[in-house]
């Protein structure tokens, strides 16, 4: 399919015919091939279901390759009807199962969401959500206590934490300045989070052992993360709602079917056994 649309597009320079008497609607023929006839309404439907980068060409190179490529199939399937097996006659109907399945999910979906629907699935997700503290830090890493004393030392004499940490810190933010960025609690190992939940903004903790050596921590800053706006969740919450609709609808569906699984033991290899369906 992609080929021959491929081929179409790359071809398509005119623009889509002029009709004598002006009316077009979706019954418009534009060309009948073995009696049966293509309309501007069959190439609405296909432009629907193509994917999201064809549809962004232009509409005259679509219109002639929708066309093309519904002439082109058209030819091949009067060809195919002389010899349908029953494999095809299967594939058949799993393709219409599937397809009247898809639109109707995509019906059910895609129904307005109503703001008070949006609100409630806002409230219900973030109303309870207390603002998260956060905590931009930075630290020197050293492999001893003593080391680490000598550090406090310095600092305490003026020396520039930044410019210490550059130039001591075995970790990887030494470089930077000892900066660990913005963190919240449970992103850290517990003995290092206890001695930063200790400080005030600004403050330098005494020297702190974990697995990894010896830290000197300055805390920089705090602040709440509130949680988030509607409108910069809305298209998260409305995805989910939508989602939410049709397992709903498909469970009052599947509910009030009629549904009788036989029961019989079936070896599951037999999906691969092309001969039971082979005429």
């Amino acid at each position: 399919m992609k080929m021959l649309f491929a081929s179409a597009a790359m071809v398509a320079a005119l623009a889509a015919p002029a009709f004598a008497d002006g009316h077009i609607g979706a019954d418009t023929v534009l060309a009948t091939v073995n009696g049966q006839d293509i309309t501007i309404g069959h190439l609405i439907a296909m432009r629907q279901m193509l994917p999201g980068e064809y549809q962004q060409l232009p509409d005259e190179v679509l219109f002639d390759g929708m066309l093309e490529q519904l002439v082109q199939q058209q030819v091949l399937a009067d060809a195919a009807e002389g010899n349908v097996t029953r494999q095809m006659e299967l594939g058949l109907e799993n393709e219409r199962r599937a397809f009247l399945a898809a639109m109707y999910m995509d019906d059910v979906a895609m129904a307005e969401l109503s703001e008070e629907e949006l609100q409630a699935a806002y409230d219900a997700t973030y109303g309870a959500i207390e603002p998260v503290v956060e905590f931009n830090a930075a630290h020197i890493l050293l492999e001893g206590e003593e080391e680490a004393q000598m550090m406090i030392t310095a600092l305490e004499a003026g020396d520039d934490f930044a410019e210490l940490a550059a130039e001591h810190s075995i970790g990887p933010s030494g470089p930077n300045g000892g900066a660990l960025g913005w963190f919240t609690a449970g992103m850290m190992v517990p003995e290092f989070e206890e001695a930063v939940f200790a400080l005030e903004a600004g403050e330098v903790s005494a020297p702190v052992q974990t697995q990894f050596g010896w830290h000197i921590i300055l805390l920089s800053e705090t602040r709440e993360q509130a949680a988030p706006a509607l409108e910069e969740v809305t298209e998260e919450l409305e995805e989910g709602l939508r989602r939410a609709r049709v397992d709903t609808r498909l469970e009052e569906l599947t509910e009030a079917a009629e549904i009788d699984m036989v029961a019989i033991e079936v070896d599951a290899a037999v999906i691969r056994d092309l001969d039971l369906i082979a005429e």
